[in-house]
C-alpha cells in the first residue's frame, strides 16, 4: 500500500511544495512545529532512510541542504533544526524545522495551525529563495 507521501508524490494528495526535482520533493508538513516546517522527501518508496544507495542518500541531503538555506532565508530564525525520525511515516523523509531555540523542534509538543492563505504564502517565500 501507497503511503501518505507517495500519494503526495503521485499527485492523488495535494501538499504546498517548496522545491521539486525529478529524484525528490519537498513540502511543507501540515501538523507544523514552526511556520515553515518542511518535509523533505525522496520520490521513490523508501522506509528506511540508511536503506538507501549511497549516491540518493548523498544527493538527498545536498537537495534538502538547499531547500533548509532558502527556508533560512524565508522565515527568520536562529538556525534550521534537522531531524530524522522514521517512524510516523513509513517513507524516508527528513524534517526542517526553523529554530530559535533546542525546545522548538521537541516533537511531543503541540502541533501549529496555519490557513491555507498561510500555508501558499509560506510556501511561495521559500520556494522563491531557493537559488
Amino acid at each position: 500500500m501507497a503511503t501518505i507521501f507517495s500519494r503526495i508524490v503521485s499527485g492523488e494528495i495535494p501538499c504546498y511544495k517548496v522545491a521539486e526535482t525529478e529524484k525528490f520533493l519537498a513540502f511543507l508538513d501540515i501538523n507544523p512545529l514552526a511556520m515553515g516546517h518542511t518535509l523533505v522527501i525522496p520520490k521513490a518508496e523508501i522506509d528506511y532512510l540508511f536503506d538507501m544507495e549511497e549516491t540518493q542518500y548523498a544527493d538527498l541531503f545536498l537537495f534538502a541542504r538547499q531547500v533548509a538555506l532558502a527556508l533560512g532565508k524565508a522565515i527568520p530564525c536562529k538556525k534550521v533544526g534537522v531531524a530524522v525520525i522514521g517512524l510516523e511515516v513509513a517513507h524516508a523523509h527528513i524534517h526542517l524545522v526553523p529554530i530559535n531555540e533546542i525546545y522548538d523542534i521537541d516533537f511531543r509538543k503541540a502541533k501549529l495551525s496555519f490557513s491555507t492563505a498561510e500555508f501558499v504564502e509560506t510556501a511561495t517565500r521559500i520556494a522563491s529563495a531557493i537559488l
